[in-house]
């Protein structure tokens, strides 16, 4: 059996907001640790039947770029639950929600640039 780690690497202010995060895994192409602006982890606690989660942002994490992270893992989210449970219907709607919140974000961006 092969075992694969994930490191997860966060520097904090003395206010304890992160300023820095970065991550490496042993199973990774990558030879350094990647750095990253924010993060989301879930795990299932099958006992309790609960998701534990961990949301982290830098502050140089830019309000647009939350956004892309945002549309760009509901997408992920619903590949992953297509390949789980072949469910087409329920991922085509995450899917169209991923793009009618997008499509919302910048629609609220250009009415607040042009105030």
């Amino acid at each position: 059996m092969t075992k694969s780690t994930i490191t997860i690497d966060v520097q904090l202010d003395d206010k304890r907001v992160p300023e820095s995060i970065s991550w490496s895994a042993t199973e990774s192409t990558a030879d350094n640790a990647r750095a990253a602006k924010a993060l989301m982890l879930a795990f299932w606690d099958g006992t309790d039947k609960t998701a534990l989660r961990m949301d982290l942002w830098t502050k140089e994490m830019m309000v647009d770029e939350m956004a892309d992270f945002y549309y760009q893992t509901i997408m992920t989210m619903a590949d992953s639950f297509e390949r789980s449970t072949h469910q087409a219907e329920l991922v085509e709607k995450m899917r169209v929600f991923a793009q009618d919140f997008y499509k919302r974000f910048q629609e609220i961006q250009l009415e607040q640039n042009k105030a």
